[in-house]
């Protein structure tokens, strides 16, 4: 019940009535029994609204704080599971592994070791300092010092102002440099994106293939003879798919000659692409099966080899495909037709697309950096300079300019960017197509992306210091020397892994220790942040892994930092080459549906036969047998990745005596990634 609207003025004329009592009492007794009724009624009323508003008010407050101490009760529960989990998780993954898998410990985790042991120390003695005060007032040389300690400290402050932070200083400002150079060029190739998108601007073919050449009265003479290949080392998972995949193109098979080409070294994955290449012979696909005897140069020593056979001679272009790659049966039709007319055009290459991109957190972050690389750098480059890496696969090159270059060498564990270099030396032209796809798999493995990402950071490296005078040499433009050697080489692969190492691993510890020296808030925050925004532009849908993606590749970047250094200076690791793993996400029931789908027309046209379909699920049950009998994979632990973690935490302990918030919660976040990634905790799970 509240109170009636007229509440107050009642008040009022109750207490003139009170003042005056005895002169209401001899006037009239009804009035007196009136005003009584009328303030007890109101005063009542206001003394019941009250008790009601406090009980109320009691009993709000009560359930706002028993569920405030159950929210606390439940993060403090969920951060003692996550933690207790992952110290369980590190024990085991300790324990687990055996004398056999250790490794003796490279400079760079000594170095690495040093700089966390450096750190240990130097946040013990700042501990001491402040809390004794001296942070507030540090004490000098000149004046008098109590004991040991302050006249070390003293002598500390001396030497880190003096003589320690002016070189970080000046460090730090060329790496901020480098940083912002960086930054233009990546602002710079999506701008070039955007104006490709806006003027709707893609390369144009002169002709175009019929959708069925026989049933049209296409001449077979208009399809040029093609040459396909796909090199392969012990690909028990992936190589019935690609196989497959390549076998059902749709283009005469007069004018196609399919290349396996086996290095494997396990005789039971031999056996089993032996089987499979014999179904698709069996059923008029003219596919050949080549192993090498003596496995040298890896991949670029297999692709040699099959080159170097006579009929290659009869051949106008050849494909190349990787094991775990599943070209759409029109992909010939959608690629040759861009080399009629332009004989100076030595490569078409194709964009990737991935089966599993959605698989975990590292397979999102991967697709986050490959959509970059393709949308925006592989476009814009090709596009207005003829000029880009070739990926290795997905691609179709003009023999001729692959023997007019010098062929595959063995030289560089990048043999495709190698090749691509010297055809571009040589006066060839490229061409890229965004809208022409080719599925792969993504490594989901932590192990296996990091292998990747050695070699593709390492071989660069050896590839620019081999090829540095040959491009100096070259009759090629001095523009294209300088983007060559500045941008392609130095910009992109050198200075790129170098500054996002050594500034924020490096240098952003080193100054919370040596405060002399300063890294700007916006270099942490701002600039990483907008970069990272232009990286992921190309795949809107990863917006809500832009945090995650940041902290990843600045985590990464101790890998590339060192895959880097080992190639230019040409140390052991750095011709380190390791079959990237695949799990072939392709089901086989996805590979039966595409074979009925895709080889329908083939079929039809007499081009293929169905005798051998029960041969086929033979060697689908006995690859099952065999995927039961591998030995199991652990999950490991990362010693580089575990030290920097360690260094970043304790970096972060110390900015959090100094009270800098940006700086604070980077170290802390990136710290605590460097944990995840350095327990194997990201990617792929397995025993």
């Amino acid at each position: 019940m509240s109170p009636s609207p007229n509440y107050e003025f009642q008040e009022w004329w109750n207490k003139q009535r009170a003042s005056d009592h005895n002169e209401l009492l001899s006037s009239s007794e009804t009035s007196s029994v009136l005003t009584v009724d009328i303030r007890s009624a109101s005063t009542a009323a206001a003394a019941s609204v009250s008790e009601k508003d406090r009980t109320r008010s009691a009993r709000q407050l009560s359930w706002i704080y028993l569920l405030k101490v159950h929210q606390i009760a439940h993060f403090l529960a969920f951060i003692t599971n996550g933690f207790i989990t992952l110290i369980r998780t590190a024990k085991r993954r300790v324990s687990s592994r055996s004398s056999s898998s250790y490794r003796s410990e490279s400079r760079f985790y000594k170095i690495i070791k040093l700089f966390l042991l450096m750190s240990i120390v130097l946040l013990v003695f700042e501990l001491i300092a402040y809390f004794k005060g001296w942070h507030f007032t540090p004490p000098t040389l000149e004046s008098e010092v109590e004991d040991l300690v302050e006249y070390i400290y003293a002598k500390w402050l001396r030497i880190r102002a003096n003589y320690l932070a002016p070189p970080l200083q000046s460090l730090t400002n060329a790496c901020i440099v480098l940083f912002m150079i960086q930054s233009v060029d990546r602002l710079v190739l999506v701008l070039g994106c955007f104006y490709i998108k806006f003027r709707g601007l893609r390369p144009e073919a002169e002709m175009e293939f019929m959708e069925d050449a026989e049933n049209g009265g296409v001449n077979l003479e208009d399809y040029p003879m093609v040459m396909v290949q796909i090199p392969m080392c012990n690909e028990r998972e992936v190589y019935q798919q690609s196989i497959a995949a390549v076998c059902i193109q749709d283009w005469p098979r007069e004018r196609m000659l399919v290349q396996i080409l086996d290095d494997s070294d396990d005789t039971d994955v031999q056996a089993l692409i032996k089987a499979e290449v014999h179904k698709w012979q069996q059923k008029g696909v003219h596919v050949i099966y080549r192993h090498r005897l003596v496995r040298t140069g890896y991949k670029a020593g297999n692709l040699k080899s099959a080159m170097n056979c006579d009929y290659v001679k009869d051949y106008e272009f050849v494909a190349i495909f990787d094991a775990d790659f599943q070209p759409a049966s029109d992909f010939l039709k959608k690629t040759i037709p861009y080399f009629k007319g332009k004989d100076d055009l030595a490569l078409v290459q194709t964009r990737w697309s991935f089966v599993n991109k959605d698989e975990n957190l590292l397979t999102r972050l991967q697709n986050i950096n490959l959509a970059f690389h393709f949308e925006v750098e592989q476009q814009v480059n090709g596009w207005f300079i003829n000029f880009f890496g070739f990926n290795g696969t997905a691609g179709v090159w003009r023999i001729k300019a692959l023997e007019d270059c010098g062929g595959w060498l063995e030289r560089t564990t990048v043999e495709d960017m190698d090749i691509a270099v010297r055809a571009h030396l040589h006066g060839w032209k490229f061409i890229y197509l965004n809208d022409v796809k080719c599925l792969c798999e993504l490594p989901e493995s932590y192990e296996a992306y990091k292998k990747q990402q050695h070699r593709w950071h390492s071989g660069p490296m050896q590839l620019f210091r081999l090829c540095f005078v040959d491009v100096l040499r070259s009759k090629v433009s001095w523009m294209k020397k300088a983007n060559l050697i500045f941008l392609f080489f130095l910009l992109r692969k050198l200075i790129l892994p170098f500054y996002s190492f050594t500034l924020f691993c490096i240098i952003l510890p080193l100054t919370m220790f040596l405060p002399e020296a300063q890294l700007p808030f916006w270099v942490v925050c701002y600039i990483p942040g907008l970069v990272s925004i232009l990286n992921i532009l190309p795949s809107p849908r990863s917006f809500p892994f832009i945090v995650p993606y940041l902290l990843f590749e600045n985590t990464m970047s101790v890998t590339k930092f060192n895959a880097m250094v080992s190639g230019l200076f040409q140390l052991g690791s750095s011709y380190e080459w390791i079959v990237t793993k695949k799990l072939g996400r392709s089901s086989e029931a996805d590979l039966v549906a595409m074979v009925e789908n895709e080889s329908a027309p083939l079929v039809e046209s007499g081009w293929v036969h169905r005798s051998s379909s029960e041969s086929g699920l033979a060697e689908l049950n006995k690859l099952e047998m065999t995927k039961k009998t591998r030995k199991k994979r652990r999950n490991r632990l990362y010693r580089k990745e575990l030290a920097l973690a360690f260094i970043l935490l304790t970096a972060s302990m110390r900015s959090l005596l100094s009270a800098q918030g940006i700086h604070f919660y980077f170290l802390l976040f990136q710290g605590i990634t460097f944990l995840v990634v350095g327990l194997d905790l990201i990617g792929e799970q397995v025993s």
